[in-house]
């Protein structure tokens, strides 16, 4: 599959491969942020209702955010210093550039600024193809911003070393998207993601990602601010939905030119060894191209256009759920797999306790904890779920594929 297919040269980040850890980079850990699913009009919600979900529609004011307990946030005027050698191994940035921003994500797609449309952004990169044999094939689950946890899942696989660094020579590597939101260090996710995009290509193998809807939302919170959008009955701004959907104003702060354009890059969905990779458990994608191609050149036109409604109806479709899950599962898969290729679809966004209907409590508290020790397979066997929760105490998963039987 041709990656970042659009108008003109392929292009990419060039600007990878120096990565320096700065000082300043660090984030307080925070405890965990109550996660608030997004569930659109129209789509399917679980037998058991889950906690408070603020859907796209929703035009209340978003929540005070609240500090870490047990630390205090430091102020803005006051960033936390740290030497380079006790910095977390997420916190790169690129040579040359200093952190001074916010937190959005999707593909090849001009984002910079809030311009009409017609605004561009182009990043140089180098397109070598992969080398050929490639080793084993990973996934990563939604993040959230729990820069922690992924560290330790991807080095209890052998990906990266003790100190951060890509350890794996010709693995592949899948991110399913939702960096950012409810969690502490969205920024230092994708610092670590973009750096090890970096280290696996010159390792002989890869890293990369999708774009999950929280991209989305964040991008167009980025873009878009607080420009009214058609949201059903009535209007709402991305900036509201952000917030109302677990948005850190620590990212937001933190985010830079080249975080936007590395994920403004992103594809929606790919196949990889005969597994569909998508974010969103939903049929939605079918509305954006009969091909893998189709759909991410599509995704990729819609944001070029710069046309907050347009957009907004991709972020409301991708924020759908549930497709796979009852009786016409199945049958939405498979859909999906004759449309698309592959023989299993392997995606993030609805956690798995969702998904069982074991919703519980998002702390954890009272015995609730979420119990989750692997991926979910369902629909006859043909969907993978990946979330397996971190937003509510539950696993940051990384497996690898194909599973065992």
């Amino acid at each position: 599959m041709t990656q970042g297919a659009g108008q003109g040269p392929v292009v990419r980040t060039a600007t990878l491969r120096d990565f320096r850890v700065p000082p300043y980079a660090q984030v307080p850990v925070q405890s965990r942020v109550p996660a608030h699913p997004e569930v659109p009009q129209h789509s399917q919600v679980p037998t058991q209702s889950p906690p408070q979900e603020h859907a796209p529609g929703q035009t209340q004011l978003p929540p005070q955010e609240h500090p870490p307990r047990h630390e205090q946030v430091p102020s803005p005027a006051q960033p936390v210093q740290q030497s380079p050698e006790s910095a977390h191994p997420g916190n790169a940035v690129p040579e040359g550039e200093t952190p001074d921003g916010y937190t959005p994500t999707a593909r090849d797609l001009p984002v910079i600024g809030r311009g009409g449309p017609g605004d561009t952004v182009q990043v140089q990169v180098d397109e070598t193809p992969a080398p050929e044999g490639l080793g084993p094939l990973y996934v990563v689950g939604d993040v959230h911003g729990y820069l922690d946890e992924l560290v330790e899942a991807l080095a209890e696989q052998g990906l990266i070393d003790a100190d951060g660094q890509w350890a794996a020579g010709h693995a592949r590597l899948w991110f399913l998207g939702d960096f950012t939101d409810r969690g502490p260090d969205g920024i230092g996710v994708i610092d670590l993601v973009m750096r090890l995009s970096a280290e696996a290509a010159a390792a002989g193998g890869y890293c990369k990602a999708l774009m999950g809807n929280h991209e989305l939302l964040l991008l167009g919170a980025k873009r878009f601010g607080d420009t009214p959008v058609n949201s059903g009955p009535g209007t709402a701004t991305f900036k509201a939905a952000w917030l109302l959907n677990g948005g850190q104003k620590t990212d937001m702060d933190r985010l830079q030119d080249v975080h936007l354009q590395w994920m403004a890059r992103l594809d929606a969905v790919i196949e990889e060894d005969e597994h569909l990779l998508m974010h969103s458990d939903t049929t939605a994608y079918l509305d954006y191209g009969d091909s893998i191609e189709d759909v991410n050149d599509s995704v990729h036109a819609i944001l070029t256009r710069n046309d907050a409604d347009e957009c907004w109806d991709l972020f409301r479709k991708f924020t759908k759920r549930f497709a796979f899950r009852d009786d016409a599962g199945p049958q939405a898969v498979r859909e999906l797999l004759t449309t698309y290729g592959g023989r299993r679809i392997v995606h993030g966004h609805s956690p798995i306790p969702y998904l069982l209907g074991e919703v519980g409590t998002e702390d954890g508290e009272d015995g609730a904890r979420p119990v989750v020790e692997g991926p979910h397979v369902y629909a006859d066997g043909l969907a993978i779920a990946m979330d397996g929760g971190v937003t509510m105490a539950g696993k940051l998963l990384v497996v690898q594929l194909p599973l065992p039987n």
